[in-house]
């Protein structure tokens, strides 16, 4: 029998891999775009977020940001709310793993955001390929 994935076309991976990629520069927007805005903010309040200092919270501003920006992304596209919170989960769920660690200092305030981002990209990925029609690959 041959795999679902063998069935899959060049074409239907290529437009997957091409919402994935979409995904990330629209996360990316809205870490720069919301990140300054945020970071400007607390600024002119005389206020300042050290990822060295509150890497908990650091991580947490971070992971808004950048689910804002895929999520404006996805209902752009036509995603409904449901994958597009399942995949806004995958932005903010590393750290519910990475902030014991932290407190349990397996893990320093400096990796923090590379590790943050580093199980992100694979969990969204994951959440696409749960939810493979949706995202461009079709199957069966």
């Amino acid at each position: 029998m041959e795999h679902p994935i063998a069935r899959t076309g060049h074409r239907a991976w290529g437009r997957f891999a091409r919402h994935y990629l979409e995904m990330i520069v629209a996360m990316v927007a809205g870490m720069l775009i919301l990140g300054a805005a945020v970071r400007g903010g607390l600024s002119l309040a005389g206020l300042e977020l050290s990822a060295a200092e509150q890497p908990e919270l650091s991580a947490l501003e971070m992971a808004f940001d950048m689910s804002a920006g895929m999520a404006v992304w996805m209902r752009f596209r036509g995603h409904g709310w449901t994958s597009t919170l399942e995949m806004c989960g995958a932005m903010f769920a590393p750290l519910a793993v990475l902030s014991p660690l932290l407190w349990l200092d397996v893990i320093t305030a400096g990796s923090m955001s590379t590790l943050e981002h580093a199980v992100m990209l694979p969990l969204m990925l994951a959440v696409m390929l749960l939810r493979r029609d949706e995202y461009g690959l079709h199957h069966g």
